[in-house]
């Protein structure tokens, strides 16, 4: 009676969950439908051969990319130290290294909260004053602008990436190589970098998609000027101001369209290397702080 009982409570459970998780596919496969059914061919044809999309485009993905590159280069080493820096400051006599973490974990984490707008402002301000005033010609409304503004938020992402996937990774071997000689840098390119190559691709992915959906700080600090500081998020805006919805819908398919091509090889590259990585061996999965 009671195994019969427990079977009808796991299925009312996993019954609850399908329920959650079909409504929620159901809306986002709604989503596309919608836009679908409110464009067609011509209008895709239309905004492929108009130049100004044309131009957005390739310079979404140009800086996309560049902001992408930059945030995993500044994330690699943010997310080590934060990892590295909390399983040490674990522990009563460390309590103000773990004070101190947390509130730098917190630092990072405000270009994920904050609202994009507010970014957007508080980049247009900071290069009002010196030593960043001197380069507000060069930077504000033109394309720097674009690859800083997509950089402040993407970076926050990967950070948070980078530091997951090195809390994942146990210190040991790193110890290992310090014993025999190597270097605390040389520990982090030999040991430590190469463990942690999903993460890497990850937070490369999850910045680019990032970057490239920036709208609310580039409308700000570098504005949606046709042919110069225009892309692929500004340009459905104008579309929507100017009132050409089919155009606007147009775009939002071809951006949905590059997500899901990075999404799908991305898939097809982490694979391999999650399977390498578990080769390496289960201590691998559990914590640095775990030992």
């Amino acid at each position: 009676m009671t195994r019969g009982a427990t079977t009808i409570g796991d299925l009312a459970f996993y019954s609850l969950l399908a329920l959650a998780a079909a409504g929620y596919f159901l809306l986002v496969v709604l989503l596309l439908l919608a836009d679908l059914s409110y464009t067609s061919w011509s209008d895709i044809l239309r905004v492929v051969s108009s130049k100004e999309v044309r131009f957005a485009f390739g310079l979404s993905l140009t800086t996309a990319t560049l902001a992408a590159a930059l945030s995993v280069l500044v994330a690699t080493p943010t997310g080590y130290l934060l990892s590295r820096c909390s399983a040490r400051a674990s522990g009563a006599p460390n309590a103000w290294r773990s004070k101190l973490v947390a509130v730098a974990d917190a630092v990072f984490d405000i270009p994920i909260v904050a609202p994009p707008l507010v970014i957007g402002v508080s980049l247009l301000i900071l290069f009002k004053h010196p030593p960043f005033s001197w380069l507000s010609d060069a930077v504000v409304y033109e394309a720097p602008a674009v690859v800083l503004a997509q950089f402040v938020v993407a970076c926050a992402f990967a950070v948070r990436t980078m530091r997951a996937a090195f809390d994942q990774i146990s210190d040991r071997q790193e110890k290992v190589a310090l014993t025999l000689g190597a270097s605390r840098s040389t520990a982090f390119w030999t040991v430590a970098l190469p463990q942690a190559r999903v993460g890497l691709l990850t937070a490369a992915t999850i910045s680019w998609s990032r970057a490239l959906g920036e709208f609310g700080p580039i409308l700000v600090f570098a504005s949606a000027t046709r042919m110069r500081t225009e892309v692929l998020p500004t340009t459905i805006y104008l579309e929507l101001q100017a009132g050409d919805l089919g155009a606007a819908l147009a775009v939002s398919l071809l951006m949905i369209g590059l997500a899901v091509g990075v999404l799908i090889a991305t898939r097809l590259l982490i694979r391999p290397g999650a399977a390498a990585g578990l080769l390496v061996g289960p201590q691998l999965t559990r914590p640095a702080h775990a030992d």
